[in-house]
C-alpha cells in the first residue's frame, strides 16, 4: 500500500460541519490501491473509558481521479465534539492507524494513544459553511447591459451605431439600456429562468463599465436609480433574483479619486488608495487602448485605465463596504458578483461577507476565480465562485476534443473534493460569458453538440448560467465578438434552440432538489465508443443521463421515463442515441 499517498486535513473540505451536528469526513488514497477504510471516531475525552476505537464505521469509496481515491462519510457526536482516526486496509493487505501524526501499525496500543487522532474540537454553527438555499433552484440568466437591449433612445450616448449595424469594437456603444431589460421581462418569464446577472451598471467610461467613475450612481447612458428599482421590483415580482458586478479591485481612470492622484500626486488626498510605485504617474501607449507599458501603478493585467486599488487602506475599505451595503439596503438586491476577486485580498472579502450577511442572511456572494479556489470558498468569504475550472473541463472533453472522457471525469471529480458538499451546490456553471467565446462558436456552430454538451452541464451540480442570446443559438468569438447586440428580430432567432432551452431551465428547476445535492455516480466512462453515462441519485430518486460522444449510435434498454433529450430514437423498449445525441430518464 501507498502511505504515502494517504491524505487528510481536519478543519478543511476533508473535514467540515455540513449540516447542523453533521460532521462530513473525506479520505484520499492513491488509486485502486486501497480496499476498505473505516472511521473510528468518538468523544475527545472518553477514549479511554469507551475504547470507542472497538466500533469504526464504514466509508464509502465516492469519487476517483486519475490517481486518487476519495473516501467518505457523514457522522456526528452527542456532545458536538469529535476526536478521529481511520483504519485503512490495502489490496496488497496492509492495515495501517492513519491519525494526526501520520501512519503507524494498527495495534491496540496506537489506538489508545489519544494524541494521534485528528481533532474536531467543537462544532461551531457559526462556522458552517452557510448555502441559501434559493440558489440550488435558480438557473442564472447573464446580461451584458449594452448590449441586451435600446429600451430608451434618449440616454445614448453620443456616436451610438444602430442596434446590431456591426459586429462590435472594444469602444463601440448601441445603446443598452435597463428600460430595455425591462421591456423584456416576459422573456425571462416564458424561458423560465429565477436569477438575472448583471454586467456592472455604475457610471463608467466604458461600454463594459468595469473601468468605475462612481458606485453609488447608475450609468446615465443605462437610466437612473428609480429605474433600477422598479426593475428590481418587477423582477422580484416574478421570483427573479436580481445579482449585481462590481469591481472592487481597481476603478477606472477618470474616477475623481484617479483624477486627484494624477493632478496631485503624492500630495494627493488619495495618493495611498492605489498602489503608485512612482509620482508622477505615467505610462507608455501599447498597440491598443487596453494596453501600456512603463506604468508607474499597479493596474488590472495591463490596462493603464484600471488603477489598482489599496483594499488594505482603510478608507478605502470603508468606501467599499459603504457601497456593498448601500445597493442591498436601498434597492434590495440578491447577490453580488465580484470582479478579479483573486487579486483582492482575504481580509477585505472577510470583512465583506460580515458586511452582506448582516443586513441579509440568505445574500449570495460569487467571486470571478478562474482556477482553484479552496482559501476563498472556506465560508467566510464567497458562497461561490464562477466555475470556469470546472467547466474547461466539460468544453475539453465535449467540445474541443482537447482531452479524453477519462480525463474529463478525472478533472469533474477532483473539482468536487476540492470543496465542502455545500459549496458544489453553490458553484455557478457557465459554458460561456461575455469573457469567452460563445459555446456555438466552439463548437464549430454545430447546434446538436450545443445541446448536448448544455445538457451535460445542466446535469452537473451547482447553479447554472445561461449567457444571453444563447437561447437564440448567436454566434460570437472571443471579446469584443462575443458581446454582439441581442437578436430580437423574430426572422433572425432560432426558436428551435430557444425551445429547447425552456425544456432545459424547466427540467433543472423541476428536478433541483436531486441535481444539487443528489450523489455523482458514473455508471459508464466507455472509451471505446465514447459513451458517458452520469446519473444523480438522491434518496430513492434517480435521474441518468446517456451522451453520446463517438460516431456510431449507441443503444441500450430504456430504464425510466424520458424527461429530455435530443438525437434518439426509442422503439421496443431499447433506445437508439445518434452521435452528438443524449437522453435524460428518470428511474
Amino acid at each position: 500500500m501507498n502511505t504515502a499517498a494517504i491524505a487528510h486535513r481536519p478543519d478543511s473540505e476533508f473535514a467540515y460541519l455540513y449540516q447542523k451536528d453533521i460532521m462530513h469526513i473525506r479520505l484520499k488514497t492513491a488509486k485502486n490501491d486501497v480496499a476498505n477504510v473505516e472511521l473510528i471516531h468518538g468523544d475527545t475525552y472518553t477514549l479511554a473509558e469507551e475504547k470507542w476505537y472497538q466500533h469504526p464505521l464504514k466509508m464509502e469509496k465516492y469519487l476517483s481521479t486519475a490517481v486518487h481515491d476519495y473516501w467518505v462519510v457523514a457522522t456526528s457526536e452527542p456532545f458536538k465534539r469529535m476526536a478521529y482516526a481511520f483504519r485503512v486496509v490495502g489490496e496488497d493487505g496492509t492495515e495501517v492507524f492513519y491519525g494526526d501524526h501520520g501512519c503507524f501499525p494498527f495495534d491496540k496500543q496506537h489506538l489508545e494513544m489519544p494524541n494521534n487522532y485528528f481533532r474536531m474540537p467543537y462544532f461551531h454553527e457559526i462556522d458552517r459553511f452557510k448555502a441559501p438555499a434559493w440558489v440550488k433552484n435558480t438557473v442564472w440568466y447573464q446580461i451584458f447591459p449594452e448590449r441586451f437591449a435600446n429600451g430608451d433612445k434618449t440616454n445614448d450616448p453620443k456616436g451610438t451605431f444602430p442596434w446590431g449595424s456591426k459586429a462590435p469594437d472594444r469602444q463601440d456603444f448601441f445603446g443598452g439600456d435597463l428600460q430595455g431589460v425591462l421591456d423584456h421581462l416576459d422573456h425571462f418569464t416564458e424561458l423560465g429562468i429565477n436569477g438575472l446577472y448583471f454586467c456592472p451598471i455604475f457610471k463608467a467610461y466604458s461600454n463594459h463599465k468595469y473601468d468605475t467613475i462612481d458606485y453609488f450612481e447608475i450609468d446615465p447612458d443605462f437610466g437612473d436609480k428609480a429605474l433600477f428599482k422598479k426593475l428590481v421590483d418587477e423582477c422580484h415580482k416574478r421570483g427573479i433574483k436580481v445579482m449585481l458586478d462590481a469591481v472592487f479591485n481597481h476603478m477606472g481612470d477618470t474616477s475623481p479619486q484617479w483624477q486627484d492622484v494624477i493632478k496631485n500626486g503624492a500630495d494627493s488626498k488619495y495618493a495611498d488608495w492605489f498602489h503608485v510605485n512612482s509620482f508622477p504617474v505615467s505610462y507608455t501607449e501599447g498597440k491598443d487602448f487596453e494596453n501600456a507599458t512603463d506604468i508607474t501603478y499597479d493596474v488590472f493585467a495591463f490596462t493603464p485605465h484600471m488603477p489598482k486599488l489599496n483594499t488594505a487602506n482603510p478608507e478605502v475599505k470603508e468606501y467599499l463596504l459603504s457601497i456593498a451595503a448601500y445597493w442591498i439596503e436601498e434597492f434590495d438586491i440578491d447577490a453580488w458578483r465580484l470582479d478579479v476577486a483573486n487579486e483582492v485580498d482575504h481580509t477585505f472579502w472577510k470583512e465583506f461577507r460580515e458586511v452582506c450577511d448582516a443586513i441579509k442572511d440568505d445574500f449570495y456572494i460569487l467571486g470571478e476565480i478562474w482556477h482553484s479556489a479552496q482559501s476563498w470558498l472556506n465560508g467566510d468569504e464567497f458562497t461561490a465562485v464562477m466555475n470556469y475550472a470546472y467547466t474547461d473541463a466539460i468544453v475539453g472533453a465535449f467540445v474541443k476534443k482537447e482531452i479524453s472522457l477519462e480525463k474529463m471525469v478525472s478533472e469533474i471529480n477532483r473539482h468536487l473534493m476540492m470543496y465542502r458538499e455545500q459549496t458544489n451546490t453553490m458553484q455557478f456553471n457557465v459554458l460561456d460569458s461575455h469573457d469567452t467565446p460563445r459555446i456555438l462558436t466552439e463548437a464549430n456552430e454545430d447546434k446538436d453538440l450545443m445541446k448536448q454538451v448544455e445538457a451535460f452541464m445542466y446535469l452537473q451540480p451547482g447553479s447554472p448560467c445561461i449567457y444571453y442570446g444563447d437561447e437564440f443559438a448567436m454566434t460570437g468569438e472571443m471579446d469584443p465578438d462575443c458581446r454582439k447586440c441581442m437578436v430580437w428580430q423574430k426572422e433572425e432567432q432560432d426558436r428551435d434552440m430557444f425551445d429547447f432551452f425552456k425544456k432545459l431551465v424547466s427540467f433543472r428547476r423541476e428536478h433541483a432538489a436531486v441535481l444539487a445535492d443528489g450523489k455523482m455516480i458514473w455508471e459508464t466512462v466507455n472509451l471505446a465508443n465514447e459513451q458517458i453515462v452520469l446519473s444523480r441519485k438522491l434518496d430513492d430518486e434517480i435521474i441518468c443521463g446517456h451522451f453520446n460522444l463517438g460516431t456510431t449510435k449507441n443503444v441500450f434498454e430504456k430504464n425510466g421515463t424520458i424527461l429530455l433529450g435530443h438525437g434518439f430514437e426509442e422503439t421496443a423498449g431499447q433506445i437508439t442515441i445518434a452521435p452528438k445525441g443524449f437522453v435524460i430518464t428518470k428511474a
